[in-house]
């Protein structure tokens, strides 16, 4: 069994519709040194890290990589859902769309059809990715929609977002090297959940 802590990337200094690969903002990089001292408490020594080859993700990973010396490898197995379309506005405006639906409805969904883009193949490589982790445990620096992705492959959940992660915020998973399962859920940001009818 290896233990997975899966952490979303802290504050970007630009959403989707402002930079195709922003890098942190100040309050990302506090919250970066913050989620590094929380995964020290819970995990004793050093194991190794990985992640998203985007700068947001990486930057969030230096402040624990340079706690335990240890250099991030980049796994693009655990990166953002590809984008169907070029122009920032437009594909802002697909991916809130897709955002507030299910899995299967993004499948089926039109721009991702005509996109030529695997959506379903980015799902189950985002699985596989993680299930194929050996070893006592791993940290993995990703995204809000790939950690759904993880999120509902442990939990059966349909929808694309089944919870809200906060920037930084930290789940825990358990592979045995076949199938997920849940450990701990990270903490949710309740805006995101207000803009997708999904408060609770």
């Amino acid at each position: 069994m290896t233990r997975i802590y899966m952490i979303r990337h802290g504050k970007a200094a630009a959403g989707w519709d402002g930079d195709a690969d922003p890098g942190l903002n100040e309050l990302g990089r506090a919250q970066a040194e913050a989620v590094a001292k929380k995964v020290q408490a819970l995990v004793a020594t050093p194991v190794p890290i990985y992640s998203s080859p985007l700068k947001r993700c990486q930057e969030t990973a230096a402040p624990l990589a340079a706690a335990w010396g240890v250099t991030p490898q980049i796994e693009a197995g655990v990166g953002e859902i590809p984008p169907p379309l070029e122009d920032l506005t437009e594909r802002t405006q697909w991916l809130r769309r897709v955002m507030a639906g299910t899995w299967e409805g993004l499948y089926r969904d039109a721009v991702s059809v005509e996109s030529g883009v695997d959506f379903r193949g980015w799902n189950d490589n985002v699985v596989n990715t993680l299930n194929a982790f050996k070893g006592e445990a791993v940290v993995i620096f990703s995204h809000f929609i790939a950690l759904n992705a993880a999120y509902c492959a442990a939990t059966g959940a349909a929808d694309v977002v089944s919870f809200a992660p906060e920037n930084c915020s930290l789940s825990i998973f358990d592979t045995d090297g076949t199938s997920l399962s849940l450990v701990a859920q990270g903490e949710e940001t309740e805006d995101m959940k207000i803009a997708l009818g999904k408060r609770s």
